[in-house]
């Protein structure tokens, strides 16, 4: 698998790559909440092939009704080279080749790891800038995603997964984790109206990538 991560300090929590842990639900870092939802965006290779591609040039956040603005490429991406059988031939676990590409055709670049960005949304009557880095990027042949980190200024504090897999009966799904908790004092004086919010944009991210939009 290749895997890039990020090791600098300029997200605004300490767990960083713990939407990774297998046990996330049951043990998430202290003080935060988890969150986990999967959806069936169809099957095919066809599917995934574009369900990634729109997913790794900030489809789902552009989908669900924010803007992302201020795009910044990162330092962190590690290069992994190809790997051969004794044959010749590619090895099984090669990853996919979603990322060769820097810049999708209207020039949105693809996302990668370091990366910097601002989400801006409309809560009720406010506007407001969330902005996110890129921690790791998961690029595998069945396996593609990204999780960014809350930076200084956002409304939360925590992080959140987006990765689309290619199961073994032909099936593609999109599957959401994340940790938070509000970022201040005054962000958690609020708290239940973020998790509202929190809740109905994770319902727009799951109906973003889903081809008629069928998610209830």
């Amino acid at each position: 698998m290749r895997r890039a991560t990020f090791t600098d300090a300029a997200v605004s929590y300490a767990a960083i790559g713990g939407t990774l842990a297998p046990d996330l639900m049951s043990y998430p870092p202290k003080g935060y909440r988890p969150m986990e939802q999967s959806v069936r965006l169809g099957s095919s290779k066809e599917r995934f092939e574009a369900a990634t591609k729109l997913l790794m040039t900030w489809g789902i956040q552009r989908g669900s009704g924010m803007e992302v603005t201020d795009l910044e490429n990162g330092t962190g991406v590690q290069y992994t080279p190809v790997t051969f059988q004794p044959d010749g031939t590619p090895a099984a676990s090669q990853q996919h080749p979603v990322n060769e590409a820097t810049f999708d055709d209207d020039g949105t670049p693809y996302i990668a790891n370091g990366m910097t960005a601002t989400l801006k949304m409309k809560v009720w009557l406010f506007a407001v800038t969330a902005p996110v880095r890129v921690v790791y990027v998961i690029d595998e042949a069945a396996r593609i995603g990204f999780a960014y980190g809350t930076m200084t200024g956002h409304p939360e504090s925590g992080e959140e997964s987006f990765i689309v897999e290619h199961r073994d009966d032909d099936s593609v799904w999109l599957t959401i984790r994340s940790f938070s908790r509000a970022s201040t004092w005054y962000y958690r004086l609020a708290w239940p109206v973020l998790r509202f919010q929190q809740a109905k944009f994770t319902k727009l991210y799951l109906r973003a990538l889903h081809p008629v939009g069928a998610i209830k």
